[in-house]
């Protein structure tokens, strides 16, 4: 009886659900475990960014289970460097997902009770919330690039990829979400006589200065054509706007 009562609660803290199956349960590898989120990646969300929230409600057990599998295969002692950055990549991306699913229909996350400082997931014993990721976790790793691998679910946020971040191919996918995010003329416009950025360069300013030297720098870095160092910046609105297939 004690038993069962301690299960209900474990289910009624949060989204996250216990997986329903052997396949998601603990040992599985650091490759294998973010398989399930790349499927529904490339079911629900477009070229663009844009995400199939509808779609992603049809397919909330899944989405749950991938959380609860992550739940269950918290990083270990042995995975490498690479292998911990896509779990938490991973872990955020999905647990923002699911956290629009919980109150959808929603205009803008910035609509919804706490969205980034209430411990919403789970990774082994400790629940964590979205600002612990982001700020306590991946932020701390020192690569700048991860602020363009998150997803906030909104139209400003670098675009949610149609795939899994994984041990193999995170450096290449952090290299093309930073090459897609700054050359994207929607989310920044630079050329020899203006530069105005995404305000993700002003709030984590000291982050990309830290690579580079200077902002300017950090940009040339990704820019296809780059910008005079001399070059001032300005930085654009922010949309805080669901990035829904269907606003």
């Amino acid at each position: 009886m004690l038993r069962t009562v301690f299960l209900i609660s474990l289910l009624l803290v949060s989204h996250s659900v216990l997986p329903q199956d052997k396949s998601d349960s603990p040992g599985k590898s650091a490759t294998s475990l973010h398989t399930p989120w790349e499927n529904l990646l490339q079911e629900h969300v477009q070229d663009d960014g844009r995400v199939d929230y509808n779609g992603f409600l049809k397919d909330r057990q899944r989405l749950n289970s991938y959380l609860g599998a992550l739940a269950l295969n918290p990083p270990q002692e042995d995975w490498t460097p690479q292998a911990r950055m896509a779990y938490y990549i991973n872990l955020y991306n999905a647990g923002t997902v699911a956290l629009i699913l919980e109150n959808y229909p929603v205009k803008s996350i910035r609509d919804i009770d706490r969205p980034w400082a209430k411990k919403r997931v789970r990774v082994g014993t400790e629940w964590l919330s979205l600002s612990d990721i982001e700020h306590k976790i991946l932020r701390k790793i020192g690569d700048a690039r991860i602020h363009f691998a998150i997803n906030c679910a909104s139209i400003s946020c670098p675009k949610l990829p149609e795939y899994a971040f994984t041990e193999a191919e995170i450096e290449s996918q952090l290299e093309r979400a930073a090459r897609g995010f700054i050359n994207d003329p929607e989310r920044n416009t630079l050329n020899a006589d203006k530069a105005e950025v995404s305000k993700i360069f002003k709030w984590f300013r000291s982050d990309f200065k830290a690579d580079e030297g200077s902002l300017v720098e950090y940009l040339n870095r990704f820019l296809e054509k780059p910008i005079p160092k001399g070059t001032s910046v300005g930085f654009l609105p922010y949309d805080w706007a669901l990035n829904d297939i269907d606003p």
